[in-house]
């Protein structure tokens, strides 16, 4: 009787679009609803779920330039990244979710939350492997989109007087989305910095606890404040090569991306009335 009254529950939770979109998603989940890669599509509908409000009335996200992303074929998806707690990105990967049609976004999750009790199996059954480039190599082989963020810690946890200004890129994406034929599809996340916005940041303790730096918002607690977000999606870039060039090459390519990424940063600034605000942005 508990666990029927459980799973009422949990349908009553469900998100009915949420649900549509996952059942257009052209992957082959087995006789148990799990994926190749251990995606498991009753965790998939569950998470998605719980985002949907924050993702539609909370966060009000809204996307432009949705046009580029590849329809069902690979692709690696490279933006900015800030406000700390990874609003930014969970917030991309609903967007890849609702657009037409659906695409399930694979981030690339940081090794930490592998040495985390269950942290690291639940990342990948809603899709978020450890960042390996092997990892990144099998899901850009099954066609599907990899979400990656070349700041890494850098952007995200930089402070608010810095907002909006890129941190150094690394360059492994630029040598995996080469040896993979792999198109980039650069992105930038308006929002973020003001959902979260950095005052300082917490590093020697967490140090001693093997944790990643510990950022301070105004709030005082890790929920973004409700910010208006947008995402801009600009066109594919196609780098010819096969990922194993002189690292002077390679730096020239990223710093075409890293150039993309700053020019859709500047229209997403332009096109928002103000920061802070909470009204919908309409292109």
């Amino acid at each position: 009787m508990i666990r029927r009254l459980l799973g009422n529950v949990g349908r009553a939770l469900e998100d009915a679009e949420v649900a549509e979109q996952l059942a257009r998603l052209r992957i082959d989940f087995n006789e148990h609803g799990v994926d190749r890669f251990g995606v498991s599509r009753s965790s998939l509908l569950r998470w998605y779920s719980a985002l949907a409000p924050i993702y539609r009335r909370y966060l009000k996200v809204t996307v432009f330039g949705a046009e580029h992303l590849p329809t069902r074929t690979r692709g690696m998806v490279i933006g900015n990244h800030s406000g700390g707690i990874g609003a930014d990105a969970q917030m991309l990967c609903m967007s890849l979710l609702m657009n037409n049609p659906p695409r399930l976004a694979h981030a690339m999750a940081e090794y930490f939350f592998n040495t985390m009790p269950y942290a690291g199996m639940w990342l990948n059954r809603v899709g978020h492997l450890t960042g390996l480039p092997e990892n990144a190599r099998h899901l850009l082989e099954a066609e599907r989109l990899v979400v990656a963020f070349p700041e890494g810690s850098r952007g995200a946890l930089k402070p608010y007087k810095q907002a909006y200004q890129l941190q150094r890129f690394g360059t492994g994406f630029m040598r995996l989305a080469m040896s993979n034929r792999a198109p980039i599809i650069p992105f930038a996340f308006i929002g973020a910095e003001e959902a979260f916005p950095i005052l300082a940041r917490v590093d020697a303790a967490t140090r001693l606890l093997g944790t990643p730096p510990m950022p301070i918002a105004p709030q005082l607690v890790f929920w973004p404040l409700p910010v208006s977000c947008q995402v801009h999606f600009g066109e594919p870039m196609i780098f010819e090569g096969t990922g194993a060039e002189p690292q002077p090459v390679i730096d020239a390519q990223v710093e075409q991306v890293r150039a993309a990424i700053r020019g859709l940063i500047e229209r997403g600034l332009a096109l928002r009335p103000r920061p802070f605000m909470r009204e919908r942005v309409k292109g």
